[in-house]
Parts: C-alpha cells; sequence; structure tokens
C-alpha cells in the first residue's frame, strides 16, 4: 500500500491531510464520489495519481491553484502519470454569483463536451483580475469562445437544466470536505485518498506528486518525505 507522506511548507500546517488510518494501518478509503463520465478531466483518465479539485470561479485562491494545476498538467499530464478533475463548489455566501458561473461550466460541458468545458473554465479565470469578480454578462460570450452556440447555452441556462448536477458536486464537496475553503482537493492513488487544502504554490504540489511517483516506482526514500516548518 502507498503510505500518502505529509508536507509542511513556510511554517504553515500540513497542506496534505492523511486520510485517517485504518486497524491494518492501511490509509482508510473516503467519501468523495468515485471518477465517472459525468466528470470533467484533463489528462489520462486511467492516470495512476488523479486529483479532484472542488473549486469555486470567483474565489481569489482558485484562480491561483487554477494556474498551478495547468502547470502541473503541463510536467506530468503528458506523460499520463497525473489527471486533473474539476468539481463545482461555488462558496455562495462569499461569491454569490458563483453558482450561476458553475451553471454555466455545466451547461457548456453538456453541450460541447470535456475540451469546451475546460476551455471555458480556462477563459473564466483568465477574464478577471484575482481579487475581482467574473463578469456574468460575458458568460454566453465565454461559452461561444469554448465553441458552444449561444442560442443552446442560453436555453440550458434558462432551464436550470444542469442544476442537478452541480447540487450533485457540492453534495460531493460537502462529503469530502471541501467546506474547509476552496480550492479543495483531494488525491486518489488506487484506493487511498488524501487532500491538499487551499491554494498550495507549485513547489509544494510538485513535491507531493514527485513523492507519490517515486513510491508508485518502488523509489520511495521515507527519510526525504517530510521536510520541517520554516520559520
Amino acid at each position: 500500500m502507498i503510505a500518502i507522506a505529509i508536507f509542511f511548507t513556510s511554517g504553515r500546517t500540513a497542506p496534505v491531510v492523511q486520510a485517517p488510518a485504518d486497524q491494518t494501518g492501511s490509509t482508510a478509503v473516503s467519501a468523495t464520489r468515485a471518477i465517472s463520465d459525468t466528470d470533467y478531466i484533463l489528462g489520462n483518465p486511467n492516470a495512476p495519481i488523479v486529483m479532484i479539485e472542488y473549486s469555486d470561479y470567483d474565489c481569489p485562491f482558485c484562480k491561483q491553484f487554477h494556474a498551478t494545476m495547468q502547470q502541473v498538467m503541463d510536467e506530468y499530464g503528458v506523460s499520463g502519470r497525473v489527471a486533473w478533475v474539476y468539481r463545482q463548489f461555488p462558496l455562495i455566501d462569499l461569491h454569490p454569483n458563483s453558482p450561476q458561473i458553475s451553471e454555466a461550466a455545466l451547461c457548456v460541458g453538456d453541450i460541447g463536451g470535456n475540451d469546451a468545458f475546460w476551455t471555458f473554465s480556462d477563459t473564466v479565470f483568465d477574464s478577471r483580475e484575482e481579487t475581482e469578480f467574473t463578469n456574468v454578462t460575458k458568460l454566453a460570450q465565454f461559452a461561444e469562445t469554448a465553441g458552444v452556440e449561444r442560442m443552446a447555452f442560453m436555453d440550458c441556462m434558462s432551464t436550470d437544466r444542469m442544476m442537478d448536477a452541480l447540487k450533485a458536486d457540492m453534495s460531493d464537496g460537502l462529503a469530502a470536505g471541501a467546506a474547509q475553503g476552496t480550492p479543495y482537493t483531494v488525491i486518489k492513488v488506487g484506493n487511498q485518498e488524501a487532500t491538499i487544502v487551499g491554494a498550495q504554490p507549485y513547489g509544494v504540489v510538485k513535491g507531493i506528486i514527485d513523492n507519490l511517483i517515486a513510491q508508485l516506482d518502488g523509489n520511495f526514500d521515507p527519510a526525504a518525505a517530510v521536510t520541517e516548518p520554516q520559520s
């Protein structure tokens, strides 16, 4: 069994929280919904390391982490070792327009498919500065940028047909622990899971992935897995 390492950085609490161990010492399986064909996945769906992100389009930290995950996929996605799954978790109290943006993303994905979903998501995050909110009057324009016909998009939004899918993501996010805040990322390796809490920087995420790959390849050095917190 793979022991998912806990990392420390810059005096913060551990960004990766190990799942509770069962009586045999193995890492327990959490309640995170299994990956299915309803998910939007970037990279190899059968990758040994799957990162399931629960995210809010208007969250400033989610914008930061979106760029981090793009960098992760540029390095590890091409080899098929890592896949990125994006699930919706709009924080309504903080970002009242986020549910509308999430619904729009799901409409784009439903009409245009996986590639359109990711293009739309990238466009939303790229459209605003970190501390700004998304201009929701441009959602139809963003859908067209993703290759979706405007009228089909507007029809989907007006009928609320993706609301059940949005609620399912939010319910699953609550069960997984995303109420701690976004971004909230569950790392799945086989039947084991751990989490990355918050917008951890690329160096931290890279270190986690490199250690997991070393474990998968049988080259893991436990002595090098944990670094001491720095003041």
